[in-house]
């Protein structure tokens, strides 16, 4: 039995609270987590406002925060073992994904260590002939970061590297599902010397935690990756301290592929796309939209690999695909996937919970054509795939665009004009054209409507944790002129 602590203020310690972590593999508790309740959050955002405002953080140069950084980088790298070993007790998620992901996490923060003095103003060409006027880069403040279970250290990487290479301090809320990675990752921002308060982490659960967190009137920005319905709550929050906020929320992303494209390659990264990590990732492309021509074939393919995945313990390298993290999760899919068969759907695969111990769901394919399918517009975070197909062109677009979601989508084609003509009229944040599930940290990242706001990755999530000062200094040593007239 494992017990974990949270980070405030630069030391390890107990929450208010305690509350036990299953193994999604057995469903058996492994360890025990701290839980943060008000007076926890209140701490951590005092001592992230302190560390704002004095001691070594703000005279820290923004070279120097580039090198805490690129010390966190090197360390996350020695470590991700442990921390993909902790992920995938935690969580369920296979190791071979754990492993390789956290291995890149290392270069998300050394992205952000190379662009913290690269963080500019600029020298404005005003129409005043004795005025200077330039823009400053200031930290946005207090950070309030909500990562969920699922890829939770890049997740958090993608919300802490631009946040302290901005020179902002934060507090990092880890989910109460798998909240192990997070938990050990703070050792290593100890152990990288990032002075005390500039980064916390803490878990807790929703009303005692969160909400505590994201209204606190100490924080400035709020950076959530999670679900629409709990983001709606977060807003709410925010008026409270009137705090910018950045949203990464669901999707339920379409997965076009035409007759020309390479069927055994879509195929493929249709696998990748909605059955890798068992589907709990919010990129997955989880609509199937095939032109009707080649659908039999195509279905004949995704059976066949879908049936050759190799389910099993979470641990074993040889494992594709492993359990679900949470059982009401399990059971939330088995719900909609029974409730889309009785509405019409036809299994193509899976759709019966696996007999065993755990939290298991098997790859799933549900062809849902010519019926109103729950599972074709509900974002179910698991191994399920809604197959829809389409006639034209302007039909496949139509249905990729029937969702409010619009954070990513693929296109699968070996027509470079139709290529384009889908990427232009296609609502989705990312498009992956003859690919998916691509990601770096030079790429900004993010989608709109029920998907969210704002960015992750690449310049434009620093600008995010920054605020523009604009500076006017008049050269002139004249007098200063009337006085009753803007000049």
């Amino acid at each position: 039995m494992q017990r974990f602590q949270q980070y405030i203020d630069g030391a390890f310690e107990d929450g208010a609270g305690r509350f036990e972590s299953l193994d999604p593999a057995t469903g058996a508790v492994w360890a025990t987590m701290p839980e943060a309740r008000e007076a926890d959050v209140d701490r951590a955002v005092i001592a992230a406002g302190r560390a704002l405002r004095s001691g070594p953080w703000p005279q820290t140069t923004a070279t120097g925060r580039g090198r805490l950084l690129y010390r966190l980088a090197d360390l996350v790298q020695a470590n991700a073992a442990r921390l993909a070993d902790l992920e995938t007790r935690d969580t369920g998620k296979i190791i071979r994904e754990t492993s390789a992901q956290i291995a890149y996490v290392a270069d998300y923060y050394r992205y952000y260590a190379g662009l913290a003095d690269k963080i500019e103003g600029a020298t404005l060409p005003v129409d005043k002939a004795d005025m200077e006027v330039w823009t400053l880069r200031e930290p946005v403040g207090v950070v309030a970061a909500v990562v969920p279970w699922n890829s939770q250290l890049f997740l958090a990487a993608v919300k802490i590297g631009p946040a302290l290479a901005a020179g902002c301090t934060i507090v990092v809320k880890a989910s109460e599902d798998g909240p192990a990675p997070l938990l050990e990752f703070a050792r290593l921002v100890h152990e990288a010397g990032f002075p005390k308060g500039v980064v916390n982490v803490i878990t807790g659960f929703g009303p005692s935690c969160g909400s505590a967190l994201t209204r606190h009137p100490g924080v400035a920005h709020i950076a959530f990756t999670g679900g629409p319905a709990t983001a709606a709550h977060v807003i709410r929050n925010s008026a409270e301290n009137l705090a910018s906020i950045s949203l990464e929320l669901g999707g339920k992303s379409p997965f076009v592929v035409f007759a020309d494209a390479d069927l055994d390659s879509a195929a493929n990264a249709q696998v990748a796309g909605v059955f890798a990590a068992s589907g709990q990732s919010c990129v997955a492309g989880s609509r199937l939209i095939v032109e009707a021509s080649v659908k039999a074939r195509f279905l004949d393919l995704l059976r066949e690999k879908a049936q050759a995945i190799r389910i099993g313990e979470p641990l074993d390298m040889a494992t594709e695909v492993g359990p679900l993290c949470t059982l009401r999760q399990r059971d939330h899919i088995d719900s909609v996937v029974a409730a889309s068969i009785a509405a019409g759907a036809r299994v193509v695969a899976g759709a019966k919970p696996l007999d065993r111990e755990g939290f298991f769901y098997p790859p799933t394919i549900l062809d849902c054509d010519g019926v109103s399918s729950p599972s074709a517009g509900t974002e179910l975070f698991g191994p399920v795939l809604s197959v829809l197909s389409f006639g034209t062109e302007d039909e496949a677009v139509s249905l990729a665009n029937a969702t409010p979601y619009a954070l990513a989508s693929g296109v699968f084609t070996r027509s470079l004009t139709r290529a384009h003509r889908m990427i232009r009229k296609i609502r989705a944040g990312v498009v992956w054209v003859n690919t998916y599930r691509a990601v770096s940290p030079i790429a900004p990242f993010g989608g709109y409507g029920h998907s969210g706001h704002g960015r992750e990755g690449g310049l434009a999530a620093a600008l995010d944790y920054t605020r523009t000062k604009t500076v006017w200094l008049r050269t002139s040593d004249d007098p200063f002129p009337d006085p009753f007239v803007m000049r």
